[in-house]
């Protein structure tokens, strides 16, 4: 009994990422979780996959995303709905100070660094970068149908997974 409410306590909000996926109004979310070995005593990762009811597309591929399980479930798979983007991909903020990250240096002490010593003229202005989307149908196939590629063919399908 209690081992149940646990279970239900513990799927009722969840953070995952957005993996690709072929259903229509619908996002696979990966949420990663720690599943402790009894003879090892030790914990091993394990990805449990959810279908999330997005039919808005609020999220992309990559996005870390909160769900929140239904009531009812919609479908068979649907068993939860996207509440919101925590994190777009590629955008990086650190939860703990809230500031912008760019690989493992903050934003801000770079631009503090560029003040300094002088700009490079190779360096990315992250101020002035576009949006996420900016380059859809482009180099940004995100939006597109994806499909699970089962046979290996001669010419290369760049929708396939």
């Amino acid at each position: 009994m209690a081992r149940n409410v646990v279970e239900t306590a513990r799927k009722f909000l969840l953070l995952g990422q957005c993996v690709p996926t072929v259903k229509q109004n619908a996002a696979k979310i990966r949420v990663k979780r720690l599943e402790l070995d009894e003879n090892l005593l030790m914990y091993f990762r394990k990805d449990e996959f959810y279908y999330c009811h997005d039919p808005q597309k609020v999220c992309k591929t990559g996005d870390i995303v909160l769900i929140q399980s239904l009531p009812q479930k919609l479908t068979k798979l649907i068993t939860h709905e996207v509440k919101e983007v925590v994190y777009p991909f590629g955008d990086i903020t650190d939860p703990i100070t809230g500031k912008k990250v760019a690989k493992e240096r903050y934003r801000e002490d770079m631009d503090r660094q560029a003040e300094i010593y002088g700009k490079l003229p190779s360096s990315f202005d992250y101020d002035k970068a576009p949006s996420r989307g900016w380059q859809d149908g482009k180099k940004d196939f995100t939006s597109k149908p994806t499909y699970t590629k089962f046979h290996v063919f001669d010419e290369n399908d760049p929708y396939a997974i």
